[in-house]
């Protein structure tokens, strides 16, 4: 059975649906097909906490009740489901595997990459969107990337990631075409991390 929503401590969605929306989605295109160029994601003013404005407003762009979302411990407050489950609809899951869209807030429980959902090969587009937030796109390791949508290489950082985040995501990659494709979000900005990206560190 579904929680009622507590409509007294909601925080709002879109002020215009349909142009923030539009904008919105250009915002993530061009995150994933210029993987590690930062995008703006601020068209949203207020986010339930623990999530920023660029996480929420991704999920309320693309989550509906088709897609269903993994919260992690920390991200799973009354505040946050309340905003997802009024604003989007979708379903909430209780395993990192059976989400669409996954959000960890908490780098150091975050689930290891290969938990998420792969896909399988006859639909390797069946794997999961995990968006991970993170303290600062200024700084932390700094990694070297190469892949379709970068002309030569491009360096990101990202400081807020679980330690083992890149050996990770070069097993992913290693993966393609499964695999799981990545946000990093802080505030209103996000970089996309596509997995078809290779990163050297």
């Amino acid at each position: 059975m579904t929680s009622a929503v507590d409509t007294a401590n909601l925080k709002p969605g879109f002020e215009d649906p349909v142009l923030d929306s539009q904008a919105t989605f250009r915002a993530a295109l061009d995150a994933f097909s210029f993987p590690g160029k930062r995008q703006r994601f601020d068209r949203l003013e207020d986010a339930p906490a623990p999530l920023n404005t660029a996480t929420s407003a991704f999920l309320l762009m693309l989550a509906d009740m088709d897609t269903p979302v993994w919260l992690d411990a920390k991200a799973d407050v009354d505040q946050v489901q309340d905003f997802l489950r009024f604003h989007c609809g979708c379903p909430l899951m209780s395993k990192s595997a059976e989400g669409d869209f996954a959000v960890v807030c908490d780098a150091n429980a975050a689930p290891r990459l290969g938990e998420f959902a792969q896909g399988n090969e006859l639909y390797p587009d069946r794997s999961a969107t995990v968006i991970f937030q993170v303290t600062s796109l200024d700084a932390g390791q700094t990694v070297t990337a190469h892949g379709p949508g970068i002309k030569t290489e491009v360096k990101i950082q990202a400081e807020g990631l679980p330690d083992w985040f890149w050996q990770d995501w070069a097993i992913n990659a290693g993966c393609y075409p499964l695999g799981i494709d990545v946000l990093l979000t802080c505030g209103n900005e996000a970089i996309g991390l596509p997995r078809s990206v290779i990163v050297e560190t």
